[in-house]
């Protein structure tokens, strides 16, 4: 069967359970994982409440793809406009994750404070079910045709040392500057699928993505927020 062959449908509510397992074993495994939720103990609920969350708002506010045996997950969010900050998470994230929330809460502020500025679909989430790559390529696959047609490029976050490798530079996302999470959190690489119309202007343009930043090692978590602090560096 082949990827565009694959079926590929709109979640639901109903899914959202199946969908969180699959979102937090995908990342139990990653450094991003242990670094967010440092007791072992805890990691695994932990992650799947914020799987849940981060699953509610997509069928909210933006788009949750999935096949129909569920075994991959992908949340996009069109961001035609500049989206609500990420404090506005804040207040579920502090509910549902207690003395866990400061990490994630930078995270979110993070990735919310450095989209670029032109006109794209976010890549939030994606996650697949070890052994089922073909699934998650034919979500992508199936959306990022849409992306084309409309002249839209698209953006993502990768988690690890090598962002040329893996399943988002095959599908066509290079990595720009890292963000350099603070206290001794993993780096998380900026990753842009230029519009095929487009690829020289996003080239020369930076994309739309922001210079490359380290966030500062002030950065001060209370009551369940984050305001972080950072400073341009040279690209």
């Amino acid at each position: 069967m082949s990827l565009m062959e694959m079926a590929v449908r709109r979640a639901t509510g109903e899914d959202v359970d199946a969908l969180s397992s699959v979102m937090a074993e995908a990342l139990m495994a990653q450094p991003m994982g242990v670094w967010l939720v440092p007791d072992v103990a805890e990691r695994a609920v932990v992650l799947r409440r914020w799987a849940q969350l981060v699953l509610l708002q997509g069928l909210e506010h933006g788009r949750v793809d999935t096949t129909d045996d569920r075994a991959a997950v992908a949340v996009w969010y069109a961001r035609l406009e500049p989206p609500p900050p990420a404090a506005a998470w804040v207040y579920d994230l502090d509910r549902l994750l207690g003395p866990h929330a400061a990490r994630f809460a930078l995270l979110h502020a993070c990735v919310d404070g450095l989209r670029p500025h032109r006109p794209h679909h976010q890549l939030a989430h994606v996650a697949v079910r070890p052994g089922h790559g073909d699934a998650v390529q034919a979500l992508l696959a199936a959306h990022h045709q849409t992306l084309d047609l409309a002249g839209l490029p698209s953006c993502a976050e990768y988690s690890g040392d090598r962002p040329g490798d893996g399943l988002l530079a095959e599908v066509g996302y290079q990595p720009r500057s890292p963000i350099l999470l603070a206290p001794g959190g993993p780096v998380l690489w900026r990753m842009w699928r230029p519009q095929p119309c487009d690829e020289q202007p996003c080239r020369s343009a930076g994309g739309g993505l922001p210079r490359r930043v380290r966030l500062h090692r002030n950065v001060t978590p209370f009551l369940g927020r984050v305001i972080p602090t950072a400073s341009p560096r040279s690209p």
